[in-house]
């Protein structure tokens, strides 16, 4: 009987491969894997994100190392942040020597938040998308958030003799910036923009600020983007940017959506 402990396989994966065709991404798709975050103000809270990582093969090479990829993964022990991805995109590359890297992250992000009159307080979640890219031209972080808030509308409030009819709306923002812009930046930033923003838990004084709050700020999906660009246009720091908002209507079976996109 032979000892498997001892004898040496074959590495498969890296014998030469005769098609001679470069692939741009390999990798694993739809991990999910606990972690720490951490943002601003340096406070850390678990998550799980859901994970697709990616590195090129050149194209004498067979196959890359699927395992390497779970690796990396479980030897992160420090808690994950904007600054800090970059050091995960650069891990794979070295560990499977690779010229090109992608590493997609997408989980849930929590705020503890105040109610406006009664100051009760609740978690609300967010979700956060984070996506760093080595190529040969170097390093790339796009940030994501997506914000639920409220949107109400200014043709029924204009047209209506009382009320008007708004719904929660789901507003994503992605950018990429030459400083570090962090989660909450993001957040804050559009929900001073919104109708008016959402809470956990309200008692009745609170549901009487927030109904009376966005009847007084009204917004077309249209206005709410337009506003969130021209605050992002005004920030130095954002190369490029992408914000989105789809609007879950209330008084129809779909849904109204605005999108802008813009370099600097």
């Amino acid at each position: 009987m032979r000892n498997c402990a001892t004898e040496v396989l074959e590495d498969v994966q890296g014998r030469v491969d005769p098609r001679a065709i470069p692939i741009q991404q390999v990798g694993i798709r739809a991990v999910r894997h606990p972690l720490q975050i951490v943002d601003r103000g340096a406070a850390v809270q678990p998550s799980v994100a859901l994970c697709n990582m990616y590195v090129s093969l050149p194209a004498h090479l067979k196959g890359t190392h699927m395992s390497r990829f779970m690796e990396i993964l479980n030897n992160q022990e420090a808690p994950i942040s904007v600054e800090g991805f970059r050091g995960i995109v650069e891990q794979m590359c070295t560990r499977l020597e690779a010229d090109s890297a992608r590493l997609e992250m997408r989980l849930p992000f929590f705020v503890q938040k105040a109610a406006p009159v009664s100051g009760v307080k609740s978690m609300l979640d967010y979700e956060v998308e984070l996506i760093g890219e080595i190529t040969p031209k170097g390093y790339q972080l796009t940030l994501g958030v997506m914000v639920p808030v409220t949107s109400l509308c200014p043709c029924s409030k204009s047209i209506s003799e009382y009320g008007a009819h708004n719904q929660r709306a789901h507003v994503w923002v992605h950018v990429r910036s030459q400083d570090t812009i962090w989660i909450r930046d993001i957040i804050d930033l559009i929900e001073a923009e919104a109708s008016c923003e959402l809470y956990g838990l309200l008692k009745r004084p609170d549901e009487k600020h927030v109904t009376e709050y966005a009847y007084d700020h009204p917004k077309f999906v249209e206005d709410m983007v337009r506003d969130v660009a021209l605050r992002l246009q005004e920030d130095p720091c954002v190369r490029w940017f992408s914000v989105s908002s789809e609007n879950f209507e209330s008084i129809h079976n779909h849904s109204a959506y605005a999108m802008i996109e813009m370099e600097k």
